[in-house]
């Protein structure tokens, strides 16, 4: 019922930027805090930037000041656009739905993911 569809991976050169979109299906979008994670192979996903539904933000420490994560909740979609890319960045990119409120509140879910590399 719940689906998180992401769109925008590709190849990249460091240095440059690509903007990754998630829409969101299923759900009441503003009850959620909606993210981007990231995971490459033997390693551990983690948090490339949250936003609630008032505007709070949260980045991972590693992106922070590159990356920048928006949200249209007439449109059930979230945005990240990524700049300054390096090849450090090359992972898959998930969406995410954190519940913030009500009945909806300790609940996720999870997009397919997207690849995004970054190379010469």
């Amino acid at each position: 019922q719940v689906q998180l569809v992401e769109s925008g991976g590709g190849l990249v050169r460091p240095g440059g930027s690509l903007t990754l979109s998630c829409g969101a299906s299923g759900l009441t979008f503003r009850l959620y805090a909606m993210g981007w994670y990231r995971q490459v192979p033997g390693k551990q996903r983690e948090l490339v930037a949250e936003m609630s539904d008032m505007g709070p933000t949260w980045f991972g420490d590693f992106v922070r000041g590159r990356f920048t994560i928006s949200r249209d909740n007439a449109k059930n979609t979230v945005t990240l656009q990524m700049n300054s890319l390096k090849p450090d960045d090359t992972a898959a990119y998930s969406c995410h739905a954190r519940g913030e409120f009500g009945a909806v509140q300790g609940t996720e879910f999870w997009g397919r993911g997207t690849q995004v590399a970054v190379s010469t």
